[in-house]
């Protein structure tokens, strides 16, 4: 990682909050649903540490709305919510006509395209147009829609960038279907060659890793000498070790948000396949809903079914729970722009046994085993080692709960934003 670029490497981590100038942030998000996915973990937890930095913080967002503190003013920009309708084109109503970003996102759900994230920008245009004095600068949680480049010069616009959806629509496209499966699913991801273009223009942006970074140049042609990386933080109130609770022998914990390619389950299944025989105290827990699919439909194959429980709608602080139960935790993701689920599982204890996928080796280190990315006989290999050894297990989940404590700080993440802040509007001083 370039010292120009590694902000953990970088003097600045070691200022102190009173350095730092206070601002007006406003911070942004098209949703912030704040149990599933990583989106309202991310607005909450940025939001709270620029406060605690002294900013005056403020969180415009789309529905689902996020769970803020309570001296952190929510701004609602209600979308169509069409995913909720059940009949979403009798949707449509008179006063729609009147909003561009309504009729786009009607028109886009209808004929098969993601439209909100366009839809959510024209909003935040509009309220901005109103009471953009109110702010000095705007933080976007990856939306990437074109009207931010209209938004930024009035007012500086910093994004955060994850992972670029590109990579889920190659991935999506990969797995094959009949040619017209093809077409709806290029329809669907319409939306990357916008956010493409919009990330090659903004002039600032904050990754969360450095696979986000050079994922972002690769797949969206970024500059990655405009874009400053700092790790996500976690909530440490929530996740840390519990001496009093004892890892199962066996219980091999992974979060599934979803049954797509990219997140590995199905790895993952194929190599719980290749161990179990051998081990019949090894079972999965999965952390999501296992739905009627690919995952459902290989697991009655390799006969695990009765191997694996799910739940899903947990709190964080069962979630937590669990991780320190397992006596391993699996992260088999093709691709990871971060991942919170290792890097919480390894705050609690956790023995982690993760994929080359992305950013997770940077989030591991050396506190975990890394096997590789898509290959199930590699994973095999590592969950065999620690289903066989507790010992090991232990002593990686105790190296794991130090370097996440050590790594994993919102409060640098806040800092790192902070002073993109400072640079930006000094530049506009400049220019002005």
């Amino acid at each position: 990682m370039d010292a120009d670029t590694a902000v953990s490497d970088c003097a600045e981590d070691r200022v102190r909050p009173a350095t730092v100038r206070p601002l007006r942030v406003l911070v942004t998000g098209y949703r912030s649903n704040p149990h599933v996915g990583g989106q309202g973990v991310y607005i909450r937890e940025l939001s709270r540490s620029l406060r605690d930095l002294g900013h005056v913080v403020s969180v415009a967002s789309g529905p689902p709305y996020p769970e803020l503190d309570a001296d952190i003013e929510l701004i609602k920009l209600p979308s169509l919510d069409l995913f909720a309708e059940e009949n979403a084109f009798m949707a449509l109503r008179l006063r729609h006509l009147t909003s561009w970003a309504d009729l786009s996102e009607w028109l886009s759900h209808n004929t098969g395209a993601f439209g909100e994230l366009y839809a959510f920008a024209r909003r935040l245009e509009r309220f901005l147009a109103l009471e953009g004095g109110r702010f000095d600068v705007i933080h976007d949680n990856q939306t990437l829609a074109t009207p931010f480049l209209r938004i930024d010069r009035r007012r500086p616009v910093i994004t955060t960038l994850h992972h670029p959806i590109a990579i889920d629509r190659d991935y999506a496209l990969a797995a094959g279907g009949k040619w017209w499966q093809r077409a709806l699913t290029r329809r669907w991801y319409h939306f990357v060659g916008m956010q493409a273009h919009t990330a090659r223009q903004l002039p600032r942006l904050l990754a969360v890793s450095q696979a986000a970074s050079d994922s972002h140049a690769a797949h969206y042609g970024v500059d990655t000498k405009r874009v400053r990386v700092a790790f996500n933080g976690i909530d440490h109130d929530i996740f840390h070790p519990d001496p009093a609770v004892t890892p199962e022998p066996g219980l091999i914990v992974t979060t599934a948000s979803a049954d797509a390619p990219i997140k590995g389950l199905d790895v993952l299944i194929d190599a719980l396949a290749r161990v179990a025989a051998a081990r019949p105290l090894a079972r999965l827990h999965i952390i999501g809903t296992l739905r009627d699919g690919p995952a459902k439909q290989a697991l009655a194959a390799h006969g695990l079914s009765t191997r694996v429980t799910t739940s899903s709608g947990l709190t964080r602080e069962a979630i937590a729970q669990l991780y320190r139960r397992a006596h391993i935790v699996a992260c088999p993701a093709r691709f990871e722009g971060f991942g919170f689920p290792a890097a919480e599982a390894m705050a609690c204890g956790a023995a982690v046994a993760a994929s080359n996928g992305g950013a997770l080796p940077e989030v591991v280190g050396d506190a975990g085993l890394i096997s590789t990315a898509g290959d199930a006989a590699s994973l095999a290999i590592d969950l065999a080692r620690l289903l066989d050894d507790p010992e090991e297990a232990r002593r990686i989940g105790s190296r794991a709960a130090i370097r996440a404590r050590e790594e994993f700080n919102w409060s640098r993440h806040a800092l790192a934003a902070s002073r993109l802040y400072t640079e930006a509007l000094a530049e506009r001083s400049l220019s002005a």
